[in-house]
């Protein structure tokens, strides 16, 4: 058993290659052998949200509070709020990030393929946030 004490692991600012606006993601978990399996507690400020992204093995999203947006290729923006389990198909395009006036945060959960967990795209624009 191994518990990860509250605060012992450090917050770090999602980078901006791969994020507009402020992020903070604090890990919970590591992928450790022989499980491919990482979680992440992701908090975006009002605006903030992922670059359009995908995972070789899919990812699960549960937000934990505020309000967010979320969007497939193709598909509508979708509101998203505390208590939905937001799941993404491997390979399926996508973003996710904090409404325009409410932080959000989630749990992001997903696995690394062959050592990679995510494939970071274009960022979205502000018209497609829209």
């Amino acid at each position: 058993m191994e518990i990860k004490r509250s605060g012992s692991q450090p917050s770090t600012k999602g980078p901006a290659d791969y994020f507009t606006g402020t992020v903070r993601i604090d890990p919970l978990f590591q992928v450790k052998d022989p499980a491919r399996t990482a979680g992440n507690s992701v908090t975006f400020e009002p605006g903030a949200r992922t670059a359009w992204h995908t995972h070789p093995l899919g990812q699960t999203l549960i937000v934990i509070a505020g309000l967010g947006r979320a969007q497939r290729l193709g598909g509508p923006v979708e509101e998203i709020r505390p208590g939905d389990v937001i799941c993404f198909a491997p390979g399926e395009k996508h973003w996710h990030g904090a409404a325009p006036t409410t932080a959000m945060t989630h749990i992001a959960i997903q696995e690394q393929l062959d050592g990679k967990a995510v494939d970071w795209m274009e960022k979205v624009s502000d018209e497609q946030y829209a």
